[in-house]
């Protein structure tokens, strides 16, 4: 399959037009981690936006931060972690789960799946933290929306109709974010023994309690393992951790 690869805004919009001058579709990806996701894409060739990286923008003391969509989310992450923050929405990894290798991804197509972890249940996904964003629509248009605090989004959102709409709408070549500090204590409460239905039970009965889980998972291997994570002030997770294990014993 032919790539393309533009550089720029003007240079995707080229991309596009050539595209629909041809009638030929296009599949959209950065480092192509998420390559079979999703429905099966009909084109002849793909439109990577990996060259289009780069932060352009990052003011940690306004908790914002803009780049280009092919720009690498471990790049990213890198640049938080030296500041204390993250990205609330905590992005999900898909590399392991669709055969591929992990630590891989964008975060151009983080956005355009709304690829939202565990944390969403307390932050958000990834379009609560999408502030605005530059893309190319099919008909080849540049267009924008949004901008660098949430007060500037006028008329239509279309922040939260682009993010989960896999490259559909429109192609991002960039996009502006709200990042998070990071929790400055993080643990999760273990309880192993217990089977799939006795882990529902649990895990549904924590989310209804003030102890502010920020993420559930169950392992049925080793006899089962539930994890309940919590985040925040060390006394605070402290003090919850402990009415967890009253709650629930162990």
């Amino acid at each position: 399959m032919d790539v393309l690869a533009p550089w720029d805004e003007a240079d995707l919009v080229e991309a596009i037009a050539a595209a629909i001058a041809e009638g030929s579709a296009l599949a959209v990806e950065g480092e192509g981690s998420k390559r079979g996701f999703g429905h099966a894409i009909e084109a002849r060739r793909r439109l990577s936006t990996a060259a289009m990286r780069g932060v352009s923008l990052y003011e940690p003391a306004e908790l914002v931060l803009t780049a280009g969509a092919g720009t690498p989310l471990r790049e990213i992450q890198g640049l938080l972690d030296q500041q204390g923050q993250q990205f609330a929405f905590e992005p999900a990894d898909y590399g392991v789960i669709l055969g591929g290798p992990a630590g891989r991804g964008t975060i151009g197509g983080a956005i355009a799946v709304n690829a939202s972890g565990p944390r969403r249940i307390r932050a958000g996904a990834a379009r609560d933290h999408l502030l605005g964003f530059r893309a190319v629509s099919g008909r080849g248009e540049p267009f924008k929306s949004g901008g660098r605090v949430m007060k500037n989004v006028t008329g239509y959102d279309l922040s939260k109709l682009m993010a989960g709409s896999h490259g559909t709408l429109g192609v991002m070549s960039e996009m502006t974010v709200k990042v998070l500090p990071k929790p400055e204590t993080e643990e999760t409460v273990v309880f192993r023994g217990l089977d799939d239905a006795a882990a529902v039970a649990l895990m549904t009965a924590a989310s209804g309690l003030p102890a502010e889980v920020s993420g559930f998972a169950h392992l049925p291997e080793e006899g089962g393992r539930t994890g309940l994570r919590l985040e925040g002030p060390g006394v605070s997770v402290a003090s919850r951790r402990e009415s967890l294990l009253v709650r629930f014993g162990g």
